[in-house]
């Protein structure tokens, strides 16, 4: 199947509603399809699947929910980062760790930049199927199915056909980086008496050195005052939540992981901010309703985003926290469409509006979507969002996608001062990073060049901000916030 329009719902109204289960998506047209030539050995998989226990849980996925909330009112931030494409081979010890303490340290430069909490959220745990644009490359001058992502194929030429086992081997490989997240954390990685042991290797550079270590001296000193007066809170300083995230583009391997359970009590209070109301959505009066539990956070991406289509019509019945999307091809109404199909109760935080427009559009295409959700009935109900990695994707004169530091910057500070002069609040940050010293974005103050790229271009899909860039990223958003 396949979908040839994107809209189908009423003008100036919400689309038409229908009862929702987590299988109604596929009496929807789909993008991005994936068409296995062994069915038989795919429903084995999917049934598999089913029987797994949930990877995280309702509890977890209110917690974060919370804290969003507290995103969309403008009360903390939210930094959200994590390889592009998420590979098997990443299921690693360091890799994991890594990526975890550069998180860390990049939330400890935003709290000190923007005197506000800073939610975490990976690119971890499930990243592992990626939109294409074509169904087919060249590769070798042979033409070949696209790499897909770990969950659906192989990145070598051989490796192509879809294998059905793959699904199974995404949740445990989801499962297993998940396990190492909550066990580093609970022996206290994160640990704010001891940052300086969240240092990365490669970032050498002077500066950046200096900056961060006097963000350390600053909080010691704080703790050490803390301590002397007896007022340090050394529980809540020991640890922080890190909560997980990925596309939800496989929707067979979604629904397996759509389960009805009881919704936490805190979450099931009167006066709790979270409505269960959601129309055509069966929601029992066993206090019961339905999470995706391979995932605390889930987005649809900008190919996918159809309000007459199968991801928005899963997407619409889960208890989960929302991302969606928005660039340069999103007509405004869509956007309210979208709120409106995805929160019909408004609820707070719910939906995290991700936009992506490119440097170079982002000051013409970004204010009439900020006005068109600030001037509707979801007024500060959305979070926010800021994407300047996918706008701005370029090929060198040899073929090599990569993304200019600059252009990325670009688009974030043009984001961050258009959110200021609309009065909307930019609540946080979307960037595809890793915590390795990888050579696949340009400039910087390492000043990497097209010609320095192949010193280590690792990525198999789009380039990443390596560990120091990333982290320049994060003194340039705090600088921002201390400038105000």
């Amino acid at each position: 199947m396949d979908s040839k329009s994107s809209l189908s719902s009423k003008e100036g109204g919400a689309p038409s509603v229908a009862q929702w289960s987590p299988s109604s998506w596929a009496t929807k047209p789909i993008k991005q399809e994936a068409v296995y030539e062994d069915r038989k050995s795919v429903e084995k998989s999917l049934s598999k699947l089913e029987r797994l226990p949930p990877i995280v849980t309702p509890y977890e996925i209110v917690k974060l929910k919370v804290s969003l909330r507290d995103v969309a009112l403008g009360k903390a931030f939210l930094l959200q980062g994590g390889d592009c494409a998420e590979l098997f081979d990443y299921c690693e010890e360091n890799a994991i760790e890594s990526k975890i303490k550069l998180l860390l340290q990049m939330s400890l430069v935003l709290i000190w930049g923007s005197s506000k909490p800073v939610v975490r959220i990976a690119r971890m745990a499930g990243q592992y199927a990626k939109p294409r644009s074509s169904s087919t490359e060249m590769v070798n001058g042979k033409e070949t199915p696209s790499f897909r992502g770990d969950i659906l194929n192989g990145f070598e030429p051989e490796e192509r056909e879809l294998d059905p086992a793959r699904l199974v081997g995404a949740y445990f490989h989801s499962a297993s980086t998940l396990n190492f997240i909550r066990a580093s954390i609970s022996s206290g990685i994160a640990d704010l008496h001891r940052p300086l042991d969240w240092g990365l290797g490669h970032v050498q550079d002077p500066e950046l050195q200096t900056k961060y270590s006097g963000i350390v001296a600053s909080i010691t000193e704080s703790l050490r005052f803390m301590r002397t007066i007896g007022a340090d809170t050394a529980g809540q300083l020991q640890t922080v939540d890190l909560y997980t995230s990925h596309e939800a583009l496989l929707l067979e391997y979604e629904q397996r992981l759509t389960r009805r359970m009881k919704v936490p009590s805190s979450a099931s209070r009167p006066h709790d901010p979270f409505s269960l109301a959601r129309d055509g959505v069966d929601l029992a009066a066993d206090g019961k309703a339905y999470y995706n539990t391979s995932a605390h956070f889930l987005w649809i991406g900008d190919r996918t985003r159809q309000i007459d289509g199968a991801h928005v019509e899963y997407m619409r019945g889960i208890e989960n926290p929302i991302g969606v999307k928005i660039g340069p091809t999103t007509p405004t109404q869509d956007i309210i469409e979208l709120l409106r199909t995805l929160n019909p109760s408004k609820e707070i935080g719910k939906i995290t509006l991700i936009t992506r427009m490119g440097a170079s559009k982002v000051r013409t295409m970004l204010p009439p979507h900020i006005r068109a959700v600030e001037c509707s009935d979801y007024a500060g109900t959305v979070i926010w969002q800021c994407d300047p990695m996918h706008g701005n994707t370029i090929s060198t004169a040899t073929g090599i996608k990569t993304r200019q530091f600059l252009d990325i910057f670009i688009e974030l500070q043009e984001t961050l001062a258009i959110h200021q002069e609309q009065g909307s609040y930019l609540g946080g940050v979307h960037l595809e990073l890793t915590g390795d010293a990888v050579t696949e974005c340009t400039g910087g103050s390492e000043g990497l060049k097209d010609d320095d790229l192949s010193l280590n271009y690792t990525s198999f899909c789009d380039p990443r901000l390596n560990e120091k860039q990333a982290l320049e990223m994060a003194f340039l958003i705090a600088g921002h916030f201390r400038e105000k």
